[in-house]
């Protein structure tokens, strides 16, 4: 409890330049310069960048934490399937106890695979594959589902050891934030990005911008990106896949429970659902349940996100998960397939 709020407190600070992020600017400084090195070496040849044989989409963020890019990667993983391509994904794995590469299945451990990868693999219904090289993760997956023709990487911007050919970077509401670099303002890398800086070797990759959220009044950070709306599914899933409309609880107590990196947002949702919440527990993202020392009354009617249900429902299959649903425009999906095309993919079977 004490991480979520320490969290939640750097990030307020991180939206705006005041006394702790100046006293942490310092730091932001030294940070920026490490990473630049480590960019520089990439660029310069000293460590080695993988190309796979088949193209790669990178969606990730800038920012630290979330901001949408699990529903982004579902959303692009349905249209890349609806286009005829036969996508697989790779993943880290953040969260996880093991540190091996091995492929996600409907029924692994979130523990052993990660709390967003199990998501992926059970909503997207497409290979798989976590691993701490993302490269080694595509390897394994192309072996064992040799007939995958496009990779889609969840997370990974900054992991510049994988060759990819297009960036899909999401935003949601904050923007950039500060406009500073950790620790002091939100940003893993400056932002915008310096055209004279490529961020990779070899051909610069695509790059697109996608709002998971209304940008925020006279935010800088993209002014030309796409712009998704999210909102929540109509209905509630237990463990055992039985479905319960919102309209049912609308007018009883609920217990909100999020460990993700926005949990406001989702109370936030629920609240503009119509929800009545009268207990919200805002735990760290990738929160493991099995040692929360907290108990759950059973008594409760517990809601959750889709994230925290792979891991909670071990604990209480019948919490209440509320699946996310992001509408991207098509002008992006347009664009994407424009990109691929660009650089000479196209899917192996017609729509």
């Amino acid at each position: 409890m004490l991480r979520a709020f320490l969290e939640h407190r750097l990030r307020a600070a991180w939206q705006r330049r005041g006394a702790l992020a100046w006293l942490l600017w310092p730091l932001s400084r030294l940070y920026g310069a490490l990473a630049a090195r480590q960019r520089g070496r990439y660029l310069s040849g000293a460590r080695p960048v993988e190309r796979l044989p088949v193209p790669v989409i990178v969606v990730g963020n800038v920012m630290a934490g979330g901001a949408g890019k699990t529903p982004t990667t579902l959303a692009v993983v349905a249209h890349l399937r609806a286009r005829g391509w036969r996508p697989g994904i790779v993943s880290r794995g953040h969260g996880r106890r093991t540190g091996d590469c091995r492929e996600v299945r409907p029924g692994s451990d979130a523990r052993e695979v990660g709390d967003e990868p199990l998501l992926l693999r059970r909503r997207a219904d497409v290979p798989v594959f976590v691993a701490r090289q993302r490269a080694a993760a595509g390897r394994a997956l192309l072996a064992a589902h040799p007939g995958t023709d496009v990779l889609v990487c969840d997370d990974g911007l900054q992991h510049l050891a994988l060759a990819r050919d297009v960036e899909l970077v999401v935003f949601d509401a904050r923007g950039s934030g500060n406009g500073w670099l950790l620790p002091a303002g939100p940003l893993r890398e400056p932002w915008p990005r310096s055209i004279q800086s490529p961020r990779a070797p070899g051909p610069h990759p695509a790059e697109l911008v996608l709002w998971t959220e209304a940008p925020p009044p006279g935010g800088s950070a993209a002014p030309h990106g796409f712009v998704a709306t999210r909102q929540l599914a109509e209905h509630a899933v237990r463990a055992d896949g039985d479905q319960v409309p919102l309209d049912e609880l609308r007018g009883q107590p609920l217990t909100a429970l999020a460990a993700i990196a926005r949990p406001e947002a989702f109370f936030a949702m629920l609240r503009d659902a119509g929800l009545t919440l009268a207990d919200t527990l805002a735990l760290p993202d990738h929160y493991d349940f099995n040692s929360w020392p907290h108990s759950l009354d059973g008594r409760q009617i517990l809601i959750c996100t889709e994230k925290d249900a792979v891991k909670l429902w071990s604990r209480r299959p019948d919490a209440l998960a509320v699946p996310l649903r992001l509408t991207v425009p098509p002008a992006f999906f347009a664009a994407l397939d424009e990109r691929l095309a660009a650089r000479g993919y196209h899917p192996a079977t017609a729509p």
